[in-house]
């Protein structure tokens, strides 16, 4: 069965500028490839698959030699990955693939020739890169995703295959409804009543006050990108608790419950109405689809 670990990464300097060398390869290419395939739509009524554009790569070396700095397979796997984009948008399963920009969240993938280590990542062209693994990967590790945030976190998102056969699902055993409020967060068919922590509107304050910090910067200017950091460190602090809470309760069910029937919300549709968007956030995702 696949897992996914995501850890903490902690790079030097060194090696975050040989990870930012890499993401902005990576997504200079991405770039190039869906500008590529859109063209030639447009020209032909035909398109490109990702392995067609792969094979682009090695020319385009030749021609931008800093795209060498970058490992090769990390590049291969952003034109899969690119191909997988449009067969999920062709099957209605995403939208139509973007433009990736250099501000925001960063990321490259390893199919292999990773090892990971009991407090590092060895990592091909950056090294051993410090890490906190707070599980134990046990299995064959299949690829690595190295990520940056907009508060400047690296982590690293392991999948490996344990081995072990995926359970069967059946219903036997303690079932269990769940009904999704926003007085409440969640009121269950036994009686079991658990609060809404409005989250938000806990750092509404400190996030209203950074926000307005940055609305009197110059745009482009160091203080700009400063002020731009803080206020994605408050809206990371918000992601992280509202994380938390949802993990520790979905747990809780999970351990007491063996059936687990929820109703099917239009979290979206509630995200709309601007009375309800702000309690409605924290049901967004589908809280307790790893149920």
């Amino acid at each position: 069965m696949l897992r996914v670990v995501k850890v903490r990464l902690y790079p030097d300097v060194q090696q975050q500028q040989s990870l930012a060398q890499a993401f902005g390869s990576c997504r200079w290419l991405w770039n190039y490839c869906l500008n590529l395939m859109n063209q030639t739509y447009k020209e032909t009524g035909k398109g490109l698959s990702g392995y067609a554009v792969k094979k682009i790569i090695p020319q385009l070396k030749k021609q931008y030699e800093w795209l060498t700095l970058t490992y090769s397979q990390c590049l291969q796997q952003v034109c899969l990955n690119l191909g997988v984009a449009f067969n999920n948008f062709f099957e209605k399963r995403a939208k139509y693939p973007r433009f990736k920009s250099k501000h925001g969240k960063q990321s490259i993938q390893y199919p292999q020739n990773v090892k990971v280590a009991d407090n590092y990542l060895s990592l091909p062209k950056i090294g051993e890169v410090s890490a906190i693994i707070h599980r134990p990967i046990d299995g064959k590790v299949k690829t690595v995703t190295i990520s940056k945030n907009c508060s400047n976190q690296y982590f690293a998102a392991i999948l490996f295959d344990d081995g072990k056969d995926k359970p069967l699902a059946n219903t036997e055993g303690k079932a269990i409804g769940i009904d999704l409020g926003l007085t409440h967060f969640a009121v269950t068919s036994d009686g079991s009543k658990f609060d809404n922590p409005r989250i938000l509107n806990k750092h509404q304050k400190n996030l209203k006050l950074k926000q307005q910090q940055l609305s009197r910067k110059q745009k482009g200017s160091n203080n700009c990108i400063k002020s731009r950091k803080k206020v994605a460190r408050v809206h990371s602090k918000i992601t992280n608790c509202r994380e938390d809470f949802l993990h520790k309760l979905s747990r809780r069910i999970v351990n007491e419950n063996q059936v687990i029937v929820v109703e099917n919300l239009n979290v979206k549709g509630m995200m709309q109405n601007h009375c309800l968007a702000k309690s409605s956030r924290a049901l967004d995702g589908e809280c307790f689809a790893q149920c």
